[in-house]
């Protein structure tokens, strides 16, 4: 009996044995008939070290039939970690972050190269990289700034055309968030984090992501993307001028462009800031919260009675046009005839806005130009309301009398209809 549960025992071993060699080798026919052994081997590791064939799929270098070894080097056909991540056959594994810029540079900055896959893509951005700040502070040793993978993304790299983009213009802002706004990561530089915070009660934000005018600023507008460095304080208004050309016209005529170049004063950053920048209003000529002009200079001197005078033809000039707009609108529900009118109040909006922009030549004779303009068309635009309206009461009038003469006609044929028949 013994002899027989010693020989069952035996037995059993040598099945369990049988049975997993068998699994062993079904392992590894599966395996042989893969094409990829980073992905299968990465796709059931978790993050950062998984990677999904999904995932990778997506990626730009993948579509253009880059593989995992492009970067990382190894040979993906194979799965005895002797051969795939040897570095006879070229495995780099983890790539150190000081020189993510130069892996990627070594395609990117390779015009032959980069032809092939896209001839309109620039092939600069690795030189541009070493004038930026990040750039230059990590060939100082700081592994903490931003290099290519932390903007771009590493295995699901989508091109800044895809919404998904960590680098689509609607999504930049936010990805400059992840360390910009991050105080703790923030704090050995010194510098703000509330930029992020200011961006998003902005003009330019709603612009771009409310109304989606992917052409708005956003960071990298004025701060560039590879070649990032934050602008001079004195040359801030170079940068708005690429969108804000006429304003930086006017400005460059004026007493202020001297005055704050010589004080070192940013430019344009003086009364409309510079990352929670706010739709300008005539108010900030004014002497209240929104008021910009008496932040510089005293109450009842030349430029602060100039600026009570702009502000005042300002409202005059907005109230007009409102005016006009109401008289011809009246008119128009009437059934009366101000087209043409009413066309030309577009002319007077323009002059309003003209001389709204004039206002940074902070010469008052230039912006009551625009608004004497303004002014003419929106007094003849609200006489031509009126005289329709007057034309409209006319009309009413001789309606009136027409209806009652006919009433009195009518009755009259009626009672000479009686007679007759009587």
């Amino acid at each position: 009996m013994a002899s027989l549960r010693i020989s069952l025992r035996l037995f059993l071993a040598a099945r369990s044995a049988l049975l997993a060699g068998l699994v062993a080798l079904a392992s590894c026919a599966t395996y042989g008939q893969a094409t990829d052994s980073c992905l299968d081997c990465h796709s059931a590791l978790p993050e950062p070290l998984g990677v999904t064939q999904e995932t990778f799929s997506q990626d730009i270098h993948a579509q253009k039939g880059l593989t995992c070894t492009s970067c990382h080097g190894g040979d993906a056909s194979s799965y005895d970690p002797d051969v795939s991540m040897s570095r006879k056959t070229g495995w780099k594994g983890k790539i150190d972050r000081k020189q993510i810029p130069q892996l990627c540079g070594s395609c990117h900055s390779n015009p032959a190269l980069m032809r092939q896959y896209n001839p309109s893509l620039r092939t600069d951005q690795l030189d541009q990289y070493h004038t930026s700040m990040h750039g230059k502070r990590l060939a100082a040793g700081d592994t903490k700034v931003a290099v290519c993978t932390d903007c771009h993304s590493v295995h699901d790299l989508r091109p800044p055309s895809d919404p998904r983009s960590t680098v689509n213009p609607v999504n930049v802002a936010k990805t400059c968030s992840r360390c910009h706004s991050d105080a703790a990561y923030m704090k050995q530089y010194g510098i703000p984090t509330d930029q992020f915070a200011n961006y998003n009660t902005s003009v330019h934000h709603d612009a771009m992501v409310v109304r989606g005018d992917l052409s708005a600023p956003t960071c990298t507008t004025c701060h560039g993307n590879h070649g990032a460095l934050p602008p001079g304080v004195d040359k801030v208004q170079n940068v708005c001028a690429n969108c804000h050309a006429f304003q930086a016209q006017m400005y460059a005529k004026s007493t202020h462009s001297k005055a704050f170049q010589e004080k070192s004063l940013p430019g344009c950053v003086v009364c409309h800031s510079n990352h929670g920048i706010h739709m300008p209003s005539d108010a900030m000529l004014g002497t209240g919260p929104d008021g910009v002009c008496m932040r510089c200079h005293k109450p009842d001197d030349h430029c602060d009675r100039a600026r009570a005078a702009i502000q005042s033809n300002l409202m005059q000039l907005d109230k007009s046009i409102k005016d006009a707009d109401q008289a011809l609108h009246l008119a128009e529900s009437s059934g009366m005839e101000v087209s043409e009118a009413r066309l030309n109040q577009d002319q007077a909006r323009d002059a309003l806005t003209k001389a709204r922009v004039t206002i940074h030549s902070f010469q008052t004779v230039l912006v009551n130009q625009d608004i004497q303009a303004g002014m003419k068309i929106a007094d003849a635009n609200l006489k031509a309301g009126k005289d329709a309206m007057v034309e409209r009461n006319h009309r009413r009038i001789g309606l009136g009398v027409c209806l009652i003469a006919i009433a009195f006609m009518l009755v009259g044929l009626w009672l000479y209809i009686k007679k007759l028949e009587s």
